[in-house]
């Protein structure tokens, strides 16, 4: 199966796939940061080279309802980013999941088919995470676990402590652990969406 990773450069759901030898290829405008089939640049050129599946992460920043604050002051910013989800939602591909936190892409496109937690496939944490889907079955869950610790700020906000650890990280460290896809989802994706018998699932869930 040929399998596009889109907006992916840390290889976790890539490697996942590969290993149950899967032709996969992630594509992010930044390198990837393990060695393997990566494609610096823009997805949006790479639609059409022939893939069976696509699993999309595209970025949340304009889009994540964590940052409704800002809403205001991001307008065009926030259409844009719409605009690339349903770019890659109606992408020529036969199956396709979207990932995305808790966004605005569920009151302006539509609701997600599935949400999923860690907890639900083996890590004691909690990271709410919405799938949208185009002739996919949903993902079940393999290993339910605790969710984890969570840390309670001054300000009265509470986030998970793995979140809030990712503080004493550098910026680029923090994004890319906060972005990361989980391992026990990883690998959920691989042996669920990755089975032959994926290419006579025809009862599309998006639409």
């Amino acid at each position: 199966m040929r399998v596009l990773i889109a907006c992916e450069f840390s290889a976790t759901v890539r490697e996942a796939f590969r290993r149950r030898g899967h032709d996969a290829v992630s594509c992010d405008l930044l390198p990837s940061d393990v060695s393997g089939p990566h494609i610096k640049g823009d997805v949006l050129a790479h639609l059409n080279d022939g893939w069976d599946l696509m699993i999309a992460h595209p970025p949340c920043t304009h889009l994540s309802v964590s940052g409704a604050r800002h809403f205001a002051k991001k307008s065009v910013l926030q259409k844009q980013a719409l605009d690339f989800v349903l770019l890659l939602l109606e992408a020529p591909i036969k199956h396709i999941a979207l990932e995305n936190p808790v966004s605005i892409i569920s009151s302006r496109l539509r609701p997600p088919d599935q949400i999923i937690q860690p907890w639900q496939f083996g890590h004691e944490a909690q990271k709410t995470t919405c799938l949208w889907l185009k002739n996919l079955p949903l993902l079940v869950p393999t290993s339910i676990v605790g969710k984890g610790e969570f840390v309670i700020f001054k300000s009265g906000k509470k986030h998970p402590k793995w979140y809030s650890d990712a503080k004493s990280l550098t910026e680029k460290e923090c994004k890319t652990l906060r972005s990361r896809t989980f391992q026990g989802i990883a690998e959920a994706m691989a042996d669920q969406w990755g089975k032959e018998k994926l290419n006579g699932y025809q009862v599309g869930l998006f639409g």
